[in-house]
């Protein structure tokens, strides 16, 4: 057995389909066929189940799928002990945000560095992507929230991000020089999707102190959220890096509003027992020097 076949392994579990996978790796879909159903004959199981219109991994695929991380993170350790050099793949889970506004610079500098390095940016929601920390699947994950949710992994607190509530420049609840819970009984919401912990936090809040959450819109990118405030549809709470920009050229404003509740910090995770390659390495070390 060649450790290809658990390269494309990988690649089909990750991309759910053989043409995506035989794509991503420039192999003939039947190419991809085959290492499969050498893997399967090897071990006399079945890996992939048909799921609707894709796939999915079987029991036995899901446990394979962490042996073959571990097997090809080690065969990479060894390239790398003996080359010295920051090549392979380092797979990132974040959530959208940071993967549009924080992280860009911190990985254009790392590709200057490592130029073979290839990176995979995989947005994705927390609890996917603690899940898949947990399994080996991701080197890192980069999330906003408040507390270490599973004691298993290892944490570490980069910096606090700032929660700011956003309007349109006209947006009648600028003539408050501070907003209060209170001020905030009659507003229309634009929210982020379902998962998303600020807003989680932002309705926990609300409800706590018996003011209505009345949403005019459920999005799920922040650009289609700011688009929507600016054209004066409703506010929005959003981290501080998503509407810098807009704020600094007057299309957006900083509505007046702070409570002790609503603070979020930039949190990385990652799993204590798995390798961590020079790549990996540098990339941690250059978002915990990131300044505040």
């Amino acid at each position: 057995m060649e450790l290809t076949y658990l390269q494309t392994f990988r690649e089909v579990a990750l991309r759910q389909s053989f043409t995506r996978a035989a794509e991503e790796l420039d192999y003939a879909q039947s190419s991809v066929t085959t290492q499969i159903q050498k893997l399967e004959k090897e071990y006399g199981v079945k890996l992939f189940e048909r799921y609707g219109r894709g796939l999915r991994l079987t029991m036995a695929g899901e446990e394979l799928l962490q042996y073959a991380n571990q097997i090809l993170d080690l065969y990479q350790q060894s390239k790398e002990s003996l080359a010295k050099q920051g090549g392979g793949t380092l797979s990132i889970g974040t959530i959208d945000s940071l993967a549009a506004y924080y992280l860009p610079p911190i990985i254009h500098e790392l590709k200057r560095k490592y130029g073979n390095l290839s990176i995979r940016l995989q947005p994705d929601r927390e609890d996917h992507i603690m899940e898949k920390i947990s399994r080996g699947n991701y080197h890192i994950g980069l999330m906003l929230g408040q507390h270490h949710i599973d004691s298993s992994l290892r944490w570490i607190t980069i910096r606090n991000e700032p929660l700011l509530l956003i309007g349109n420049p006209q947006h009648p609840l600028l003539r408050y020089s501070s907003i209060e819970l209170e001020h905030l009984r009659e507003a229309e919401w634009i929210l982020p999707e379902d998962g998303c912990n600020y807003r989680i936090m932002l309705e926990k809040l609300l409800r706590a102190h018996h003011i209505p959450v009345r949403i005019g819109i459920e999005l799920g990118n922040p650009e289609s959220i700011k688009r929507y405030v600016m054209s004066g549809t409703g506010i929005a709470l959003l981290p501080q890096m998503v509407v810098d920009q807009e704020i600094k050229r007057g299309e957006l404003s900083v509505l007046p509003f702070t409570h002790s509740e609503i603070q979020l910090d930039i949190m990385m995770v990652i799993h204590p027992k798995k390798w961590v390659s020079h790549a990996q390495q540098e990339l941690m070390d250059r978002m915990m020097a990131e300044p505040e």
